[in-house]
């Protein structure tokens, strides 16, 4: 892309986007320009139409992937090169619907007895104990951990925006145990392999789906499903959903409401009209004749 692709880094860069973010979008926009092998202000319209067929003749590229492309052209030939461009023409997919995988409190309980690293049981216990996201867990630094107010600090989570969690009493001891233990040397709570740098995402995920398969949990289970997790069980125990929505930091209540498509408490509470209309006795008595 040459010129073109520091002129994109650099409107990326001034609008404050995140590292994962501007390189997302610089890899679809190259790879447009891969696809025809001409440079991007020489395209129409009609061009960027047949890489959107393209994406989508395999089969294999997710509505959420397919969108995340759509994005970044938009904002490139909106943004960068300033076309006047109807960006309505570069449409989007329907979006699907994707309720989360959450496990119960027994399968919780069973992933941290199968997890002997002491590192990874703290993490794995504060992503469950505090609902953070990955990243959130893998920038903790000490001083985040605030034990005499019981909360843990998260500073500049997703949006950049700061707010407190509850810390658990079992997570605090968990933690202190692995400091104890280890005493990582660093400000950063779970260093990574390189000075001052946080843990890999790998470093999390994998340790996770070991611990999963030992404990002999069948769901597929990624960071994030601790996370969906922690939300559900709040949820089932009676917890409002606004406070759940800013435990979260949720932007929008829409956001958190998908966990009540999930609580056991919505839908374990909730009869069904069939048994309404057909008493158990009436069914027994079916079933035996």
């Amino acid at each position: 892309m040459g010129k073109f692709h520091d002129r994109m880094d650099r409107e990326l860069r001034i609008r404050g986007c995140a590292d994962g973010t501007r390189l997302l979008y610089l890899s679809r926009v190259r790879r447009l320009v891969r696809h025809f092998m001409r440079p991007p202000d020489q395209l129409t319209l009609e061009d960027i139409n047949e890489f959107q067929l393209h994406l989508t003749r395999t089969g294999e590229l997710a509505w959420s992937t397919f969108n995340g492309y759509v994005c970044a052209i938009r904002f490139f030939y909106k943004e960068v090169l300033h076309l006047d461009w109807d960006i309505r023409h570069i449409p989007y997919q329907k979006t699907a619907t994707q309720l989360p995988v959450v496990l119960s409190g027994g399968e919780i309980c069973a992933l941290l007895a199968a997890t002997s690293n002491l590192k990874h049981r703290a993490i794995f216990m504060t992503l469950y104990g505090a609902g953070l996201r990955s990243a959130e867990a893998r920038s903790l630094r000490v001083a985040d951990i605030d034990s005499q107010r019981m909360v843990v600090r998260v500073v500049q989570g997703k949006r950049r925006k700061d707010r407190y969690v509850m810390l658990s009493k079992q997570l605090l001891a968990s933690l202190r145990e692995y400091w104890r233990e280890t005493r990582p040397g660093s400000t950063l709570l779970f260093p990574g392999a390189s000075p001052g740098c946080p843990l890999a995402p790998k470093s999390v995920a994998r340790p996770l789906l070991r611990a999963s398969r030992r404990a002999g949990i069948t769901k597929e289970v990624h960071p994030h499903t601790l996370r969906h997790t922690f939300a559900t069980h709040l949820l089932e125990r009676g917890v409002n959903i606004r406070v759940i929505q800013r435990l979260l930091g949720h932007k929008s209540l829409r956001s958190t409401e998908i966990y009540t498509h999930v609580a056991g408490s919505y839908l374990q509470d909730t009869q069904s009209p069939l048994d309404d209309l057909l008493p158990v006795s009436a069914c027994r008595q079916s079933e035996r004749d």
